[in-house]
């Protein structure tokens, strides 16, 4: 059974951070790259940032561009979403999901990922 589980969502203040976790299980990883969307109430689901599970190499939505980072421990099939100097506009629920197409590398759509996790809600307060 594919599972996508994140955790560490949170309330925060804005300047703050905070770490997301995605453990994946179920599905071969080093085939699939992992992203983290978000959804604000009212809004698209947006791309965040992704990573390829095989050789590291990551996307970032200029939004996030030098305040998030993504990383992954293959070993424990987590993928991490460090954000940093987070902004009352980065509240939304956040998603993982898992994809085994490599477009995502220019573009993050949410209809090709294949698998998702059931999101973990971010407030940042101002």
């Amino acid at each position: 059974e594919v599972q996508l589980v994140e955790s560490g969502g949170g309330l925060v203040q804005a300047g703050g951070s905070l770490r997301l976790s995605c453990a994946a299980s179920g599905f071969s990883f080093d085939d699939y790259a992992i992203g983290w969307f978000r959804q604000a109430p009212g809004k698209e689901r947006e791309g965040v940032s992704c990573i390829s599970m095989s050789d590291g190499s990551t996307y970032y939505a200029d939004s996030v561009k030098g305040r998030f980072t993504i990383s992954k421990d293959n070993a424990k099939n987590t993928v991490y979403l460090q954000m940093d100097s987070l902004k009352p506009e980065d509240t939304s629920v956040y998603y993982c999901a898992a994809t085994p197409d490599g477009s995502w590398r220019t573009a993050m759509r949410v209809y090709n990922y294949d698998y998702w996790g059931q999101g973990t809600q971010v407030t940042v307060s101002s």
